[in-house]
């Protein structure tokens, strides 16, 4: 006959029960925290460091870091200043943490968590970082005299948060990745750039219809080409003109953006954007100014290239499938 477990043994089975169902939900609680972190995909990562050389540096999500990228370039693109995009940053980290997320607080949406029902656009449109960023920038270039106040202020008076002061501790990063996106530092974003095998998105048109999505279409145009509407690349009608072009070699295509004498900025802020979009885009290698950039060297910095630097930016990518 079988014995009834005593009162004590049975306390121990409660307890150890408890015990398990703990760890099992601190362990989900932990894999729901880094998903939401790193926009459900873990991974490879990136690294802004500080141009000043004082050992600052913050690590993102691949994903997070092409929508950095992308708000920068759609705030450039429209003439806005360094201050404009470093509060862009700021505010898509603290409403999102970089992450184009389908919820939030009653309808929000998105990188901003901006809301349909205030006029912001429809679901679909917000839900497009390219139109998120560029909204945003509309409605904080009403903001009068926004480059002379305290970020978390000038944030405050385009989304109308209900915590007016949670944008001041993002600062920092997005001082960094501003830096970093707008070209202002050399040489200190780094991406681990391995594949996302889930996308298709290679070759020399994938990348050139990237850039006229996040920069607009005069990105190609000032470098001497036309952008057709499908968002490819011709060449010039002026021969004096330098112009995007792209070469084969083996497995790989590289495109070259020229850039013209004295706009350092201007590369540099190309070259990050490649680094950034270099998951999804399947971009191999990166070089600007004599320096090189090459896919799964996250923790490696920018070397300097045994070739002479040229007066452009040349982004190596994986040729699309099928082409020859």
């Amino acid at each position: 006959m079988l014995q009834s477990p005593t009162p004590k043994k049975r306390r121990r089975g409660r307890l150890f029960r408890f015990s398990s169902a703990l760890v099992v939900l601190l362990a989900v609680a932990g894999y729901l925290v880094v998903q939401y972190v790193t926009g459900g995909r873990g991974g490879p990562g990136c690294k802004v460091v500080s141009g000043k050389d004082d050992g600052q540096a913050y690590e993102f999500s691949q994903e997070q870091t092409m929508n950095a990228a992308t708000i920068a370039a759609v705030g450039t693109g429209r003439g806005m200043p360094e201050r404009a995009v470093t509060i862009a940053l700021a505010t898509a980290l603290q409403e999102s943490q970089l992450v184009n997320i389908e919820h939030g607080d009653l309808d929000s949406l998105g990188l901003f968590q901006q809301r349909p029902s205030q006029g912001w656009g429809t679901k679909k449109e917000i839900l497009d970082p390219t139109y998120a960023a560029g909204v945003f920038y509309e409605h904080l270039a009403k903001v009068n005299d926004y480059q002379q106040l305290p970020l978390t202020v000038a944030a405050q008076r385009v989304q109308r948060s209900g915590y007016p002061e949670a944008y001041a501790k993002h600062e920092p990063e997005a001082t960094l990745l501003s830096a970093a996106l707008t070209g202002q530092a050399a040489a200190t974003l780094t991406c681990q750039g391995l594949p996302d095998t889930t996308r298709a998105n290679t070759g020399p048109d994938a990348v050139r219809a990237a850039l006229v999505r996040d920069f607009g279409r005069t990105v190609l145009k000032e470098t001497g080409a036309e952008v057709t509407g499908d968002g490819s690349a011709t060449k010039a009608k002026a021969k004096s003109t330098p112009s995007p072009s792209a070469s084969a070699t083996g497995g790989s295509s590289t495109v070259t953006l020229p850039v013209r004498s004295g706009s350092t900025r201007t590369g540099w802020q190309l070259a990050h954007w490649a680094v950034a979009n270099s998951s999804v885009l399947h971009i191999e290698r990166v070089s600007y100014a004599g320096r090189e950039w090459s896919a799964g060297s996250a923790d490696d910095p920018w070397h300097a290239t045994a070739t002479k630097a040229s007066g452009g930016v040349r982004i190596v990518t994986e040729r699309q499938a099928g082409r020859k």
